[in-house]
């Protein structure tokens, strides 16, 4: 049994053992301090001595790499005899680098190391891709890695596959000629063969810096997109709104549900994408919108939420999002039969904070700027950017740093002053968050200086992790046939040209 926590039901690992760590991805770049970004091991065990603090970094070879997302690959092992299959491999792509980092987490999960690294200049001559994003396991076992550009930082969406035992890079997984105009996210449901991918911002755009000047001009994406997963082609592509922005997808956790989830942040729109029984084709729908702020001395007169991230409890009942520039976080209780439900809502930062820069002139939603938040005694800047929830649902866990060069524009104090990790205490029977002021993780106190913390997992998969396919008879995990399902370049069994 891994000391640290493995899959299984309830946020408890192997055997019923809590989880005790999280994997944070953590940057220097643009901090002005030269030192080489890493992942952090965070102990989240209340009984340890060294409860809420970093007990390993794992730095990278290289400089200015901007870790940001970090994916599961492939899963060893099985669950035959009631044995859980096992995810020892964590895939970190590079968002400015374009470097693939993979890390072996599972023969010391305390101290993980570095088992390969795949460089730039690979990815840049196979597959003419760059500015690495999300990453997933496919059913057949290699690991997909969104793009959001090409080498040159043109927006260019689309995918590059890893081998799922070498990590060697495979090539594309899409034809040349279906590469989205940008991407960022996805996700899969692989008993329904689908595939649904984001779009994102054009790279070197992006890099300069969030500008006003450039809404109306095609740099921020607005495309939903939706793939035949065995063919790896586009079927579906729905049109969000111009500078909607659509970047985090999920699809509910249930493996037969035909129904997902994309957050829009420019628009703060939030948009359900699903297929009935009788349908052969996708449809979407908008479910939320959270409306923009009049402000004034801000970069422009109204403030949209920027919706960063959003996660789904794992029983489907629950969706959380952060609104990265507003500065909370939202629960909504999932229905059927109606629209999501807001059932809890909490600040833990933001732009429109009491005695900041910012004045609300009109909001349609509050009565007055909320006040900043401080715990054990460090106030906290930045807003909400990246989510991780337990799999009991209990604990829901955000970090706040979205992009460096943005958090440099929009949050100068968090350079000066670094990421923090929180825990909000969620109330999974009537709806509610409560920041838990006995955790915090100060990613300002670090050896080297102040960092900049985004993404975080779990040992052993977490709420953000694909399901694992089944073993032994009727499992469906994956569709019949579908071998093919990878890299471009054969004839996949279900007859689709690669």
């Amino acid at each position: 049994c891994c000391p640290c926590g493995g899959a299984g039901p309830g946020g408890f690992g192997l055997l019923g053992v809590p989880r005790e760590v999280a994997y944070v991805t953590c940057t220097y770049r643009c901090t002005g301090i030269e030192q080489p970004d890493f992942l952090a091991t965070v102990d989240l065990n209340p009984r340890s001595c060294h409860y809420g603090q970093v007990i390993h970094r794992l730095p990278m070879p290289n400089l200015k790499d901007e870790l940001h997302c970090a994916g599961w690959g492939p899963a060893c092992g099985c669950f035959d005899g009631g044995a859980a299959a096992k995810r020892t491999k964590l895939v970190l792509p590079c968002l400015i680098s374009s470097r693939i980092y993979v890390v072996d987490v599972g023969s010391q999960c305390r101290a993980p190391r570095i088992c390969k690294m795949i460089e730039p200049v690979d990815v840049f001559w196979k597959c003419n891709k760059g500015y690495l994003a999300t990453t997933h396991p496919l059913p057949n076992g290699d690991v997909l890695v969104a793009n959001m550009g090409d080498a040159a930082g043109h927006g260019k969406g689309g995918f590059v596959v890893l081998d799922g035992e070498t990590f060697e890079l495979k090539g594309n997984w899409e034809n040349e000629c279906e590469a989205p105009p940008t991407g960022y996210d996805f996700w899969y449901q692989a008993r329904h063969n689908v595939l649904v991918s984001s779009a994102g911002v054009v790279p070197r755009v992006a890099g300069r810096g969030f500008n006003p000047d450039d809404l109306k001009k095609g740099v921020f994406g607005r495309r939903l997109n939706v793939w035949n997963l065995s063919c790896r082609s586009l079927t579906q592509c729905f049109d969000l709104g111009e500078d909607s922005l659509p970047l985090t997808v999920r699809f509910l956790h249930n493996p037969e549900a035909a129904e997902g989830y994309v957050a829009c942040a420019l628009s703060g729109a939030i948009f359900r994408f699903y297929k009935s029984c009788e349908a052969k084709n996708w449809a979407v729908e908008e479910v939320i919108c959270i409306p923009a702020k009049d402000v004034s001395g801000w970069i422009m007169p109204k403030m949209p939420a920027f919706i960063a991230d959003l996660v789904i409890s794992q029983d489907d009942r629950f969706l959380y999002v952060c609104n990265w520039l507003h500065g909370d976080i939202r629960q909504y209780e999932l229905s059927r039969s109606c629209k999501p439900r807001l059932v809890g809502q909490v600040f833990v930062g933001g732009s429109i904070l009491r005695g900041g820069p910012v004045t609300v002139c009109r909001d349609e939603e509050l009565k007055c700027q909320p006040e900043p938040l401080v715990v054990k005694c460090k106030r906290v800047y930045g807003g909400p950017a990246t989510l991780q929830l337990s799999l009991d649902g209990k604990r829901l866990y955000v970090t706040n740093s979205f992009y460096s060069t943005w958090d440099r524009q929009f949050y100068p104090s968090l350079i000066k002053e670094g990421s923090v990790m929180l825990q909000l205490d969620v109330d999974t029977d009537k709806g509610g968050l409560s920041v838990n002021k006995n955790f915090l993780v100060d990613f300002g106190k670090e050896p080297n200086g102040p960092c900049l913390a985004h993404e975080m997992r779990f040992p052993g998969g977490d709420a953000k992790s694909v399901p694992l396919p089944l073993s032994g008879p009727g499992s469906a995990a994956v569709p019949p046939g579908s071998a093919g399902i990878g890299v471009r370049g054969g004839i996949g069994a279900l007859g689709c040209p690669g």
